[in-house]
């Protein structure tokens, strides 16, 4: 498969175990000529295209693989790039002098795009934002084919007749298209913690600040006895039993105690708030 210049890595590296980057090229522009042919027949024409579509395929898995990792196999975004790819052929012209790899890459991506686009944002993205991103995709293949290169944002931007400024704003919306679970870490060994662990939580003891607060000018009101007993019962969780043995008192009175304490502890609460 011929390499263009917008592609990134070299294409030709995926056709290891195929024919050579130069055996693609040359079949690839004898069916184009083929499928261009007014002489060609109906039946010769569909093989021809058929062959193309077969023959780049490696660019759509190529493609596709840039969108690894986002929820959907890898076996639909190649199905998907696939029909990105055949309007490619359906489209191009190679009288221009644009390799076809170059004009087929932005209209394969676009493709599985809008499928993402299709199936659901992971981030609710303005419509106005998913139709600019249609218009950036549609305007980067026509002009690719008719610069012979990627265009830059400013020449997207005359074309698609919004500022530069919309037009980034246009690409950077693709990220929306996933996003990273907050219990997602890092998968290497000694990775940083998961962005969950580094965020902050209500901690339940503030609830009762207010009211542990307000109960200690009540706390120092009572007599010596009345405070051991709550000390015994609620802080080292004694039983009534336990106590009584402790202050030498029957477990009835400790009863009669914590009762009259706790209701007045309780009453003059309601009459400070």
């Amino acid at each position: 498969m011929e390499r263009g210049n917008t592609e990134g890595p070299d294409t030709g590296s995926q056709l290891a175990n195929g024919p050579t980057l130069a055996a693609t090229k040359a079949r690839s522009a004898e069916l184009f000529g083929v499928l261009r042919s007014p002489q060609t027949g109906d039946a010769a024409r569909a093989t021809a295209r058929d062959e193309l579509v077969h023959l780049h395929l490696p660019l759509v898995e190529h493609c596709a693989r840039r969108f690894r990792n986002r929820g959907e196999p890898p076996e639909d975004l190649v199905q998907v790039g696939t029909i990105g790819l055949i309007k490619s052929i359906d489209r191009f012209d190679e009288e221009r002098g644009v390799e076809f790899s170059t004009y087929a890459t932005p209209t394969i991506i676009g493709e599985i795009k809008r499928y993402f686009r299709d199936k659901g944002w992971a981030i609710r993205v303005p419509r106005r934002l998913q139709e600019l991103r249609l218009q950036i995709t549609s305007s980067t293949a026509e002009l690719t084919q008719s610069l012979g290169r990627s265009p830059t944002p400013s020449e997207l931007a005359e074309r698609v007749g919004c500022s530069v400024e919309e037009i980034i704003e246009g690409l950077e919306s693709g990220n929306a298209y996933a996003t990273l679970s907050l219990d997602a870490g890092d998968s290497s060994e000694d990775g940083a913690a998961s962005m969950l662990e580094a965020l902050g939580s209500d901690d339940e003891s503030f609830e009762n600040i207010e009211i542990r607060e307000s109960l200690k000018p009540l706390l120092d009101q009572l007599d010596p006895r009345e405070k051991k007993i709550l000390l015994l019962r609620f802080f080292k969780n004694m039983t009534q039993s336990q106590i009584a043995a402790e202050i030498g008192v029957s477990q009835m009175h400790v009863s009669r105690l914590l009762t009259r304490t706790l209701e007045h502890l309780r009453t003059s609460l309601a009459d400070h708030g």
